[in-house]
């Protein structure tokens, strides 16, 4: 009799293991199945904020022309959309040409000097319009939909360290380079960084030598994103 409990015992025994085995297991296999499940939520959820925050992107147009032989006007406005109500823009900095210059160090010139400069063929106009002492940035500024704000630039010219480069050498290397700009703007919690490309305007002649007032023929305007996505320009040859 003995024998045979034992026997019973043992049997109930391992009954009760497989069947707390099989409860791990459907325990573990619920578990994989709710953090699929958490990860796949997740992941829509990031789609939908990423098509949000896209949808929501500021258009800007900007309007690069030349006011004199020295200065030019970068005209921003912001067409939308309606919903954001206004922008803060935080900065539109003047980036440079794709040259790696980080083992420059020209003689004794300070490196800040050498970051400082602006490689390209326009800056703003230091300390006017909210621009810093080398041109680089402006802002920040508020800008609501529907409205714009001009911000005046002018000519690059060679470091002073570059001693033997005149002014119009300089510019004669960028001639064909576009002017480089990044925007990086806020609404809320929500931040994008734009980066945009517009041609040079075509300079005017000095006042008294054939020139007029008119806009210049090769003022361009740069559009928001067609339902392709693409930006659209458009101007007079």
């Amino acid at each position: 009799m003995g024998a045979i409990a034992a026997g019973l015992s043992a049997v109930a025994a391992l009954g009760s293991w497989k069947a707390a085995h099989r409860a791990n297991k459907t325990s573990a296999q619920a578990q994989e199945t709710g953090e699929r499940a958490f990860q796949t939520a997740e992941a829509v959820a990031r789609i939908e904020r990423d098509r949000r925050h896209e949808e929501r992107r500021p258009q800007f147009e900007l309007r690069l022309e030349s006011r004199a032989p020295q200065h030019s006007m970068l005209n921003v406005q912001l067409l939308g959309p309606d919903e954001l109500g206004e922008v803060e823009i935080v900065s539109i900095r003047v980036d440079d040409d794709d040259k790696d210059r980080t083992g420059l160090i020209p003689g004794s010139t300070p490196r800040k000097d050498i970051l400082n400069h602006v490689w390209g063929p326009l800056r703003f106009t230091p300390r006017v319009d909210n621009a810093d002492a080398h041109g680089r940035a402006v802002g920040p500024e508020i800008l609501r939909v529907g409205r714009g704000r001009p911000f005046q630039m002018e000519p690059t010219r060679p470091g002073h360290w570059m001693t033997g480069t005149t002014a119009d050498q300089w510019q004669e290397g960028y001639q064909d380079h576009p002017v480089r700009l990044i925007i990086t703007c806020r609404a809320g919690d929500e931040k994008w960084v734009l980066p945009r490309h517009l041609p040079q305007p075509r300079r005017r002649p000095p006042v008294g030598r054939g020139c007029t007032t008119e806009t210049p023929a090769n003022s361009v305007l740069l559009g928001w994103p067609s339902s392709g996505g693409e930006w659209r320009t458009s101007g007079r040859p």
